[in-house]
């Protein structure tokens, strides 16, 4: 099994969808683009939210594993992935790449 590398790439926010349809809440997601996490083969890294952690987590399991090619062909590099956190006001895209790391 190797370790993930996971990339926050883009955190968007949809302010319109928040007034329109969410509670106040304070520090929904204080993740930060370009912050980078180490999945330990599919162990969930620490400071990781957990919410998006349900998204990626067969992601990263299966990239640990030596999958490749998911969906055939729909990433350049193929033992990567880019996939989105399922907040629908705050969307975090998140690239998973395979390392030649092994886990401990």
């Amino acid at each position: 099994m190797k370790k993930v590398k996971i990339t926050v790439v883009r955190k968007a926010r949809y302010n319109d969808l928040i007034e329109k349809y969410e509670n106040p809440i304070e520090h929904a997601c204080d993740i930060e683009e370009g912050r980078v996490f180490i999945a330990n083969g599919a162990k969930m890294p620490d400071g990781f939210c957990e919410s998006a952690w349900e998204s990626v987590s067969p992601f990263v399991f299966a990239l640990a594993h030596g999958a490749v090619d998911f969906y055939g062909g729909w990433m350049k590099d193929k033992r990567s992935a880019m996939i989105s956190c399922n907040d629908g006001f705050r969307p975090v895209s998140f690239l998973l790449e395979s390392t030649d790391e092994d886990a401990d």
